[in-house]
C-alpha cells in the first residue's frame, strides 16, 4: 500500500474529463452536489453537464432519456439518496429497459459505507451493496481504492448496461500499482496468499484487512470490487485452498452483500469451507465520531477483528 491519498470522486472525475475532451457523446447529470473536481468539468462541457436539482428519481430519468438517445450517461449523487431515493425509477427504467436493449447509465454513489461518519444514519450508506446487486443487468463496482476507479472509466464507456460505482467519500491510498483489463473484468484479485485462514473484502475494508493481513502471518485476502457480474469458477478456485473464510463489508450483514455472494458461491460448490460474516448487525447507528470509533464501538475494530481470526486459527 503506497501513501498517494486521492479521493474517487477526484480521480474518477479527472479521468473522465479527460474522456469528454474526446468523446462528445459523454454526458454528466448532477443531482446537485458538487466537488472541485467537477468545476472545470462543469465550466469546459456546459452543454453536457446537466443539474436537475435535489431530485434523485428526476436525475434517473432525465438519466436514462439521454440513454435511450444513444449517449454515455454519469449520474452524480450522494450514495444513500442516489440508490434508494431513485430506487424505482431505478428498477422500472433502466434494470427493465437494458434487458431490451443497450442503456449504458453509470450511478455515481458517494459516501459508501460509513464515510460520511459525522452525519448519522440518514447519510450512512449500509444497504446498498445488498439493494443494487439485486437488480438484474447491473454491474456493481465497489473499489478499494483510486487506481481500480481511474482504471473503471474507459470499462464504463465501453460496457453498455446499467452501472453502479460505489465510492468512498474520503481520501485513501491506493492498495494497487496497475490494473490490467483482465483483472477488473473478473471482478477481484487475491492481494496475499495464505494457508487456513483468509479474508474476503470490498471497498473501504480491503485497507482494514490489508492492515490486518501485514501482522498476521499466512493470512490470505482477497480484494472484491466488482460483486456483479464476477466471475464465480475463478474465485471458488481461490477461495478452495482456505478451510475458513472471513468476509468484511462496511454494511449490514446476512442481508444480501458480500457475505451473501460468498456463501452462495460455496453453497453452490458444496464445500465445507465455513464462513464467518463481518460488518454491521441489524440496527442503525447514530453515534457520532471518527470512522474507527464507530468501527470500535461496533466490534469492528481491528483488534475485534485480529480476535476472530486467531479463534479459527
Amino acid at each position: 500500500m503506497n501513501n498517494n491519498l486521492k479521493t474517487m470522486r477526484d480521480v474518477f472525475i479527472e479521468t473522465l474529463y479527460e474522456r469528454m475532451k474526446k468523446n462528445k457523446s459523454i454526458y454528466f447529470v448532477s443531482a446537485d452536489l458538487g466537488a472541485p473536481a467537477l468545476d472545470k468539468l462543469r465550466q469546459d462541457f456546459k452543454n453536457r453537464f446537466l443539474n436537475v436539482g435535489i431530485a434523485e428519481q428526476n436525475l434517473i430519468n432525465v438519466s436514462a432519456g439521454l440513454a435511450l438517445e444513444g449517449f454515455i450517461v454519469y449520474s452524480y449523487g450522494i450514495a444513500p439518496f442516489i440508490t434508494m431515493r431513485g430506487y424505482e425509477p431505478i428498477r422500472q427504467i433502466l434494470s427493465i429497459t437494458s434487458q431490451i436493449r443497450p442503456l449504458n447509465v453509470n450511478l455515481i454513489g458517494i459516501g459508501t459505507g460509513l464515510s460520511y461518519n459525522m452525519s448519522g444514519p440518514s447519510h450512512h450508506c449500509l444497504e446498498d451493496l445488498s439493494i443494487m446487486k439485486l437488480l438484474p443487468n447491473f454491474i456493481v463496482f465497489s473499489p478499494s481504492d483510486w487506481k481500480l476507479v481511474e482504471k473503471f472509466v474507459d470499462f464504463s464507456i465501453l460496457n453498455k448496461m446499467p452501472k453502479y460505482l460505489r465510492f468512498d467519500s474520503k481520501p485513501l491510498p491506493n492498495i494497487y500499482d496497475q490494473i490490467t483489463d483482465a483483472v477488473l473484468k473478473r471482478g477481484f484479485y487475491e492481494l496475499k496468499k495464505g494457508k487456513k485462514t483468509c479474508l474476503v473484502s470490498t471497498g473501504f475494508m480491503t485497507h482494514r484487512a490489508l492492515s490486518i493481513a501485514e501482522k498476521i502471518n499466512g493470512l490470505g485476502l482477497i480484494d472484491i470490487f466488482i460483486l456483479k457480474p464476477i466471475d464465480e469458477k475463478l474465485l471458488f478456485q481461490h477461495l478452495k485452498k482456505y478451510k475458513y473464510i472471513i468476509t468484511l463489508e462496511e454494511g449490514f450483514i446476512n442481508n444480501g452483500g458480500l457475505d451473501s455472494l460468498i456463501l452462495r458461491i460455496i453453497n453452490e460448490n458444496k464445500s465445507n469451507i465455513h464462513l464467518k460474516s463481518l460488518g454491521f448487525k441489524d440496527k442503525h447507528i447514530f453515534n457520532l465520531g471518527e470512522r474507527e470509533h464507530l468501527h470500535k464501538i461496533n466490534k469492528l475494530g481491528e483488534a475485534d477483528i485480529i480476535k476472530i481470526i486467531k479463534s479459527c486459527r
